[in-house]
């Protein structure tokens, strides 16, 4: 059953707060002609019908390894894949492996319907009013753009271009993958193994560290918000993935009026894709949110998939819709080139088994926390430069030097870490294309995408202890999600394939297969708790049922997925 979006009649809110913005005007100036184009909602996108060839720049590899095409933003928060028998599960790109860390709420309902529209209500996180500081792990004042890059909510698209590169008909329990492709199984047929599936993240991006295109922040003072879809351009079994676009990721913003900034496609995708504009959903810390994803009426005809963000606290609403006529595309394996397509869900219901085949975590219908990406410094070392657009350039670091540095001698080598990069000092501006960054750290994204030695603030105790804010940030507070006629989810269950990263971890219940991670210094990792009945929060939460804190994880299940990953067990949803 299909939910009709009330975007366009709502969208006239109230102004966009201004405060502590990212300088744009600065940005827009730096941008070539040709990067500053938009066009009223529901136009067709240039090429709309016809394929497209990928630009120099782009997003054809979320990772960053393409070797022909240069990513215009190398801090995607990107979905982890999990690999082949080859490789022990694990996933590399172009010889990288890129997995990260996501600690993972799903939720589970045999409902028509629960697979493709589903709404969630939550107040936003809080920083405390100090400036973060970086000399004390686990007694330091933290911000959330330290703990998380990108908090989301999840649901599978319909893709028949990407991994197992089968058909698929939207919205159809028929896609699922067999019990034979679940996880790592060389014996999995491509009648058996599903439709072919790409992964959308809602994505919400903290304050603190801007610009965007090379960080993780829209600006110092509100949470933004992007509807982001990934592709896998691998065949069944991955015998063999595209290295020239192996993970293309679709991006657009959140918007009032729904367009957006930038060409979303992997293809066309430019800086302005990646800069706020002044149609940029801004939502401020604390603000009550609520958001509606399922699959609407699209422009130009047909179904898409639609994300709507209304804040309740605010009045404001923005939307974006993965359609063709907003220049979504999807993505062929064999010359990458893009073709302007309408996204779609998967899925009827949120069943165990209604899953994308190859990703890492068994989801379709969650929320979670993308950890593992910061990690503070005293200061930075190694300057490197990063071409944004024809003519922009922004300087970055490569090492961090602090507290927080437990890996004895330098980055590579023995290390699992290449590097840190990229690192911004505190008060870095970016040569006037952001405010002044709050505080000196590494987002590690830029090689082996993760803090592959488990030092960084995620894994100290430095999450959220309050529903106010303290030395550390007060926690978001999430309603269970409701589907179709305000229905509950009747089951939900926790995951996180954090022990893919561990170097340590090898083998069905090997050694250093373990949450927290055995080699973290901080010993801690964030987990789920329930103050009430279909009430959430996340952090280190002194109140209500926290499912046994770290064990609430439940087991790895290497033996029967073939690479390492834990997952509790089904628990029953009391909401009703």
């Amino acid at each position: 059953m299909r939910r009709y979006s009330t975007a366009r009649r709502l969208r006239t809110g109230l102004p966009v707060l201004a405060a502590g913005a990212i300088t744009l005007a600065g940005l827009a100036s730096a941008l070539p002609a040709s990067a500053a184009r938009t066009g009223p909602a529901g136009t067709a996108a240039a090429g709309y019908g016809k394929t497209v060839k990928p630009h120099q720049l782009g997003e054809l590899d979320c990772n960053g390894y393409s070797p022909i095409q240069q990513s215009v933003r190398r801090t995607m928060a990107c979905t982890d894949p999990h690999g082949s028998a080859r490789t022990g599960g694990r996933f590399y790109d172009n010889g990288w492996y890129i997995g990260h860390d996501e600690p993972d709420l799903r939720f589970l309902s045999g409902l028509p319907g629960s697979g493709n529209d589903v709404t969630w209500t939550e107040r936003l996180g809080t920083d405390p009013a100090q400036a973060p500081t970086v000399s004390s792990p686990g007694h330091d004042v933290t911000h959330f753009l330290e703990l998380t890059a990108a908090p989301w909510f999840s649901m599978t698209m319909c893709d028949p271009l990407s991994y197992p590169q089968n058909p698929c008909t939207p919205e159809s329990d028929a896609n699922a993958p067999g019990p034979s492709c679940i996880g790592v199984n060389p014996n999995c047929t491509q009648a058996q193994a599903g439709g072919g599936a790409a992964f959308m993240e809602l994505q919400f991006y903290p304050p603190g560290q801007a610009p965007f295109a090379d960080a993780i922040s829209c600006d110092n003072a509100h949470w933004c918000a992007a509807l982001t879809i990934d592709s896998l351009e691998c065949t069944l079994n991955f015998a063999t993935c595209n290295p020239n676009c192996v993970e293309p990721v679709n991006f657009g913003f959140i918007q009032r009026n729904g367009v957006p900034t930038g060409p979303p496609s992997p293809q066309l995708a430019d800086l302005q894709t990646f800069t706020p504009n002044a149609e940029t959903l801004l939502m401020n810390p604390g603000d009550v949110i609520r958001v509606h994803m399922f699959d609407a009426p699209a422009s130009g005809g047909g179904s898409a998939f639609e994300a709507v963000v209304r804040d309740l606290t605010t009045g404001q609403t923005g939307f974006m819709q993965a359609s063709a006529a907003n220049g979504f595309m999807d993505t062929n394996v064999s010359t990458c080139d893009g073709t302007p397509f309408n996204f779609q869900p998967e899925f009827s219901t949120a069943g165990v088994d209604e899953i994308a085949g190859w990703t890492a975590l068994q989801v379709n219908i969650s929320t979670e926390y993308e950890i593992g990406h910061f990690e503070p410094c005293s200061t930075v070392t190694g300057p490197a430069s990063i071409t944004l657009a024809a003519g922009v350039t922004d300087t970055y670091w490569k090492h961090c030097v602090g507290a927080y540095e437990m890996t004895t001698g330098p980055d590579g080598g023995t290390n699992p870490e290449a590097s840190d990069a990229p690192c911004y000092p505190k008060g870095d501006t970016h040569g006037g294309l952001a405010a002044p960054n709050v505080v000196t750290g590494c987002d590690e994204f830029y090689t082996q995408n993760g803090d592959l030695d488990f030092d960084g603030t995620p894994y100290w105790a430095d999450w959220p202890t309050s529903t106010s804010p303290n030395r550390f940030p007060a926690t978001f507070v999430q309603r269970a999600p409701v589907t179709v006629h305000g229905a509950d989810y009747s089951q939900f269950q926790f995951q996180t394939d954090v022990a893919l990263s561990e170097s340590t971890c090898s083998g069905p219940a090997g050694p250093g297969c373990a949450v927290p991670p055995a080699t973290a210094p901080g010993a801690f990792y964030p987990y789920w708790t329930s103050p009430a009945p279909c009430a959430w929060e996340f952090g280190n939460m002194p109140n209500g049922n926290s499912y046994g804190g770290f064990s609430q994880y439940g087991s790895d299940r290497f033996a029967t997925l073939g690479y390492p990953e834990f997952e509790s067990s089904l628990f029953t949803n009391t909401c009703t």
